[in-house]
């Protein structure tokens, strides 16, 4: 929908010249460049996306129709930040790996579990889905829920993309820690970059009867069993419930080392790749908060990765989550800052130190609105999702980088005449660091009752364009020009 310049004369201060000029400030090279103004400090953008390729890691991976990482994306693979010394997602790793270690010495007097910490994020969807049990056709392998490379490549949705690979390796218990991609909303515990650490152990039939009376004539399977809440088909109800039990103390010592004290409840859930499954809740400061996600592993997990003869444990939980919480950090993208106010904090000689973050800036954020039309159809020509909200929230990362805070969706309308969607967005830009500067704001602009500004539309192939929208006194955004 087009609006003529004499349809609105107040807009008459502001000549179409305008619009030559800030997209000639912003977008020097077209609708493809990143729009650099918008980034907080730290590395510049460098696409290492070609034509027919994408380079991650030094690695090459060919392009197809299911291509949707970014080169905002790309930037943070390889930061590592968990790995970073006195960072504070590392000193929560270091936490956790201190208290595993201290706590469970096997035989030789070293360390039970492993720690591995440095696995790339780069995974098959057969790692990432397959491996875990995942049903093709299951939500979570959606497109517009994960980063591709491409239909048989992407980034890892979590750290469990390992589990297979390392219990075919031998091992039987280890800790892995990683950095992990998913596609999601914009807030301020939201973030498409995280990190996950998780345990996995492994019991023979003597370690988990060893210490049982007349554990002898026990076992850890049986034939012709039944799947129930309780346990798997395949499963002793006796060796599930030593499992679980051991599962559930190692836990239950391990958030009472970060948290002190406190008050536990489970609760039951469902996960593909563990039965039965739990989640670990703690009171802290008045309210239930998760902690993390547990279960008996699924024996067909076991059995695909050469352990068909042991029955395990895996737990997993967010490092950030757990920051936040015991540092008092209340945006998550503060942990990609590289602010020295922000590092420095965090620079303590005992991991085990309390800190409690100091804000680094009072400053009011900006707020802006945008409106944009979407055709009404579910699904491209091509099979795939014709749109989805974390599209959107994909183009506004790319722009705006970190400086958004918070995009949420005001209106959604469906217009009958022309069978389109309408989407109200309501983004909320603001630094951590410092006030939002003149420089990166000047794109929205306030002239008497007139608000022009330039913002990212979504056209019908679902591509980024420029437009000028104007917002008249019914306070909804149009486009113009």
């Amino acid at each position: 929908m087009i609006f003529a310049p004499s349809a609105l004369p107040y807009l008459q201060p502001w000549p179409r010249p305008l619009l030559r000029h800030l997209l000639s400030e912003f977008w020097p090279n077209g609708c493809a460049a990143s729009w650099r103004r918008l980034s907080t400090k730290g590395h510049a953008p460098q696409s290492v996306i070609g034509q027919d390729w994408a380079q991650v890691l030094g690695q090459s991976y060919p392009r197809d129709d299911f291509t949707n990482v970014t080169p905002k994306i790309l930037e943070k693979v390889g930061r590592n930040l968990h790995n970073q010394s006195h960072h504070p997602l590392w000193l929560i790793k270091e936490r956790i790996k201190a208290h595993f270690y201290s706590s469970y010495i096997g035989r030789s007097g070293n360390p039970l579990f492993s720690v591995h910490d440095n696995l790339s994020p780069v995974v098959t969807t057969e790692q990432n889905f397959d491996s875990l049990l995942i049903p093709p056709g299951h939500p979570s392998r959606k497109r517009g829920d994960n980063y591709y490379l491409n239909r048989t490549t992407m980034l890892r949705a979590h750290t469990s993309a390992h589990q297979t690979d390392l219990v075919r390796s031998g091992l039987d218990a280890f800790l892995l820690a990683g950095d992990v991609y998913r596609r999601d909303e914009i807030d301020a515990s939201h973030y498409p970059v995280f990190h996950q650490m998780e345990g996995v152990r492994l019991f023979s039939n003597r370690q988990l009867f060893s210490r049982v009376q007349n554990g002898g004539e026990l076992s850890l399977f049986e034939l012709g069993g039944r799947r129930s809440p309780e346990k798997q088909e395949t499963h002793t109800l006796e060796a599930v419930k030593l499992v679980e039990f051991d599962l559930k103390r190692t836990l239950t010592q391990l958030v009472s080392y970060l948290f002190g004290a406190g008050e536990i409840r489970w609760v039951d859930c469902y996960f593909p790749f563990t039965h039965p499954s739990f989640e670990m809740e703690v009171r802290f400061q008045g309210d239930w908060m998760e902690v993390l996600g547990c279960g008996v592993m699924e024996q067909e997990l076991l059995n695909s990765a050469g352990a068909g003869d042991k029955l395990g444990w895996a737990f997993g939980l967010g490092l950030e989550r757990l920051a936040m919480v015991l540092y008092s950090i209340p945006d998550i993208r503060l942990f990609w800052s590289q602010d020295e106010r922000f590092l420095k904090q965090f620079r303590v000689q005992d991991i085990h130190q309390p800190v409690c973050f100091q804000t680094l800036s009072k400053y009011p954020p900006l707020h802006n609105d945008i409106s944009f039309w979407l055709p009404n159809g579910k699904e491209s020509e091509a099979g795939r999702e014709s749109f989805t909200e974390n599209d959107f929230y994909e183009l506004v990362r790319s722009i705006g980088g970190d400086l958004v805070e918070k995009v949420s969706l005001c209106l959604f309308t469906l217009n009958d005449n022309d069978n389109q969607y309408t989407h109200t967005q309501l983004s909320l830009a603001c630094t951590f660091e410092s006030a939002v500067p003149a420089v990166d704001i000047s794109f929205f602009r306030k002239y008497d009752s007139v608000c022009v500004c330039v913002c990212v539309c979504v056209c019908v192939c679902v591509c980024a364009c420029v437009c000028v929208c104007v917002k008249g006194s019914s306070g909804r955004l149009v486009p113009y020009g």
